[in-house]
């Protein structure tokens, strides 16, 4: 089934295409979501963290994988948009040819940097093996996902999205009954998680590449188009290359990142895996409408209508302005709820309280005060009556004041951060969670007072 997108209203085409897309990538979602609310809940927070130690990791690979396919599909694109079906044919097996030759690169490269890339970003001693295992199996499946995602690339480069979403939707179902199955039933353990979704994007890209064969004639190429091509593959890596790479410059930001909050322990690691999940969920609307600018504004590139191209750009920005403001507020309001899908709602409670406590502290330090803390009223009144060292002087009394430094007293004194991180201690050798009454008499315990 193929779609000409050169024809009709730019806004019902972008929709009609872009809502398909939209559910194929929340499906895609899927694969990453459901192993880590599955391992989260049924694991342990170890497990969670580990898995969610390696997204940014995950994200900057998979984000080449996905990129370059979809630059493979603008050229496909172009000459389908006009009508030159046998460039079409030769763009589709040179396409083959590199994707073959990526994915032998890729999974090598990966699967070997693994460990010393876990090392580079701090993860945290206890989880970097359950780390380990979890990503390099999700790296051994990189030819199928490339499958995939080359397969359903050029279907959309022809404009059929929706038997994209229809192979992922049978691949998520199965996806999370194999996460289910591998983790309850046979305790696999994270490694699990990551078979289940290496063993669905095989069914998706497998499955797609049939469907491929047997429904899109106009793709099945003779043997001298089939040719491996010196200008085309370099065509294709000019569009695929930099697509790839654009979705992997965001994600070394990831990374980096990941770094430093590994370095704060599993416990942080887990509270942000489920806050940035929620976060990802909500932004998939936003990149399949740029992916459906792709196909369009190709397709009419190809048929040299460039005053069109800008309507579809005009049309594809105000859809997503509103979306924006409309996922900012569904996240305002519901950003409890999404993350105790991944956490018990006395682990969230802990760590909404840690989150608040942290925030008030640093706003102190950055203000360049010292960390509040709480005066004896008894003895500064005592001090207040003390003659100062100055009128002891004068005074010929031979006394002598304190000359331990200021600072140092202050840092003798209990911070806010201190006194909550004993309280979170306590806490946590009892087996409750701390209440609003004693995080509150905490934070007044460590605040100056005033006379």
């Amino acid at each position: 089934m193929t779609k000409d997108m050169t024809q009709g209203s730019p806004l019902k085409l972008i929709l009609a295409f872009a809502v398909p897309l939209m559910l194929g990538s929340l499906f895609q979602q899927f694969y990453n979501l459901a192993d880590t609310i599955i391992v989260g809940r049924f694991v342990g927070v170890d497990a969670l963290a580990a898995v969610g130690s390696v997204g940014g990791l995950n994200y900057l690979v998979l984000g080449f994988v996905n990129g370059i396919a979809c630059g493979f599909s603008i050229p496909i694109s172009w000459t389908f948009g006009a009508k030159d079906y046998r460039e079409m044919r030769r763009y589709t097996a040179n396409t083959v040819w590199l994707s073959l030759f990526f994915a032998v690169v890729l999974t090598v490269v990966t699967v070997a940097l693994t460990r010393a890339v876990l090392v580079w970003t701090n993860t945290p001693d206890n989880i970097i093996d359950i780390a380990d295992i979890y990503i390099r199996t999700i790296f051994w499946g990189i030819p199928f996902t490339l499958l995939y995602n080359v397969t359903s690339a050029l279907m959309r480069a022809l404009g059929d999205s929706k038997r994209p979403l229809y192979f992922l939707l049978v691949a998520s179902v199965l996806n999370i009954g194999l996460d289910l199955l591998c983790i309850l039933a046979f305790r696999m353990g994270a490694f699990g998680a990551a078979f289940a979704t290496v063993f669905s994007q095989a069914v998706a890209g497998i499955g797609s590449l049939i469907y491929i064969g047997s429904h899109y004639p106009e793709l099945k190429w003779s043997r001298e188009e089939g040719r491996l091509s010196a200008s085309h593959c370099l065509k294709l890596c000019n569009m695929g290359i930099p697509m790839g790479l654009q979705c992997s410059i965001t994600a070394i930001g990831s990374v980096v990142l990941q770094g430093a909050v590994n370095g704060l322990g599993s416990s942080i690691v887990a509270a942000q895996t489920a806050g940035s999940k929620a976060a990802q969920f909500l932004s998939v609307p936003l990149e399949s409408i740029g992916t459906a600018m792709t196909t369009y504004a190709s397709q009419n590139m190809g048929a040299h209508d460039l005053k069109r191209v800008d309507r579809g750009v005009n049309t594809a920005l105000g859809i997503g302005c509103v979306y924006s403001v409309a996922s900012f507020l569904i996240l305002r309001v519901l950003d409890v709820p999404l993350i105790s899908l991944f956490l018990e709602s006395s682990e969230v409670e802990i760590m909404a309280k840690a989150r608040d406590a942290k925030q008030i502290n640093r706003i102190f330090e950055r203000m360049g005060y010292p960390a509040p803390v709480k005066e004896d009223t008894a003895a500064k009144k005592e001090n207040a009556r003390a003659p100062s060292e100055n009128s002891l002087k004068e005074r010929g009394t031979g006394a002598r004041a304190s000359t331990e430094p200021a600072a140092e007293k202050a840092d003798a004194r209990p911070s806010v951060r201190s006194r909550l991180m004993a309280l979170q201690a306590a806490a946590e050798r009892d087996g409750t969670a701390p209440t609003k009454d004693t995080v509150r008499e905490a934070i007044q315990k460590a605040m100056p007072t005033r006379e």
